[in-house]
């Protein structure tokens, strides 16, 4: 009897196959794929070496980074439109945000209007802010427009989704206890619900912004504002020393964003 306790008590490892069989023949799949994977990518020896030797010529090229007075004022120039581009989208996506949010949380709105939002989340997360870019682009033209656009709509997917997660697991017992004070729609909303995701609100804002101080870079590639597009006419005119400098540049401003975001998060937390 003691015995047939001991086997019940035996610890198992969870997992998510059936049997064993089960598990090989998966890994033995996975394992097919990445080698099919890698031989439909025909890459040779040659080409191997052959890009191996031209990006050592390339990293030799970009040493030392030029900062010639001229440089200089381009290099600033493009990063200051690039930060001003991701406070300002920051803003205006949050608060486009903070309303989509509130639609998007099952808990305090309605089914059709649940729906809306987060059909407005998904449409926003299903498009790499660089595809809106090159979009907007053509819209509105060249410049830090197109940027701040493309930057806000992919902010309203990432702040509103998380937002409408923070919504869902509020306490409810604060919204009744609004409610029962005589409360309308509107007023359990603003204090039944927005002190409790306030530092969530605060936090969200301060991360995405550092998030947009990277993306703006990437969208001004293709001509949406900003450090980017000094970034790709220095590497198409072959200056790639000023390209170095840039590069560096972005590091710095990146750094600086997390720490400030950083630091931000700690007081409101």
């Amino acid at each position: 009897m003691a015995t047939k306790q001991e086997e019940r008590r035996e610890w198992s490892r969870p997992t998510a196959f059936y049997n064993h069989y089960v598990k090989w023949a998966v890994y033995a799949v996975i394992a097919v794929f990445l080698l099919w994977s890698a031989w439909n990518m025909r890459i040779s020896y040659a080409r191997v070496v052959e890009g191996w030797n031209s990006g050592a010529g390339l990293v030799t090229s970009m040493f030392p980074p030029e900062l010639t007075p001229f440089k200089t004022d381009l290099l600033i120039e493009g990063m200051v439109e690039s930060i001003a581009m991701s406070v300002v989208a920051t803003i205006i996506g949050a608060v486009i945000s903070i309303p989509v949010a509130f639609m998007a949380a099952e808990n305090i709105a309605p089914r059709p209007v649940y729906w809306v939002g987060r059909g407005l989340i998904t449409v926003s997360r299903a498009f790499h802010e660089l595809i809106i870019a090159i979009i907007v682009v053509k819209a509105v033209g060249i410049g830090a427009l197109a940027g701040v656009i493309a930057l806000t709509y992919k902010t309203l997917g990432f702040f509103a989704k998380l937002l409408a997660e923070e919504i869902e697991d509020i306490d409810e017992g604060q919204m009744e206890a609004v409610e029962a004070t005589g409360a309308n729609g509107i007023q359990t909303m603003l204090f039944g619900v927005v002190p409790q995701v306030m530092p969530r609100i605060v936090g969200l804002s301060i991360y995405r912004w550092d998030i947009n101080i990277r993306h703006s870079t990437i969208v001004g590639i293709v001509g949406a504002g900003g450090i980017g597009s000094t970034l790709i006419n220095s590497f198409d005119k072959y200056d790639y020393d000023f390209f170095m400098t840039i590069v560096l540049a972005i590091v710095a401003v990146v750094i600086v964003g997390e720490l400030v975001s950083t630091y931000v998060r700690g007081r409101i937390q």
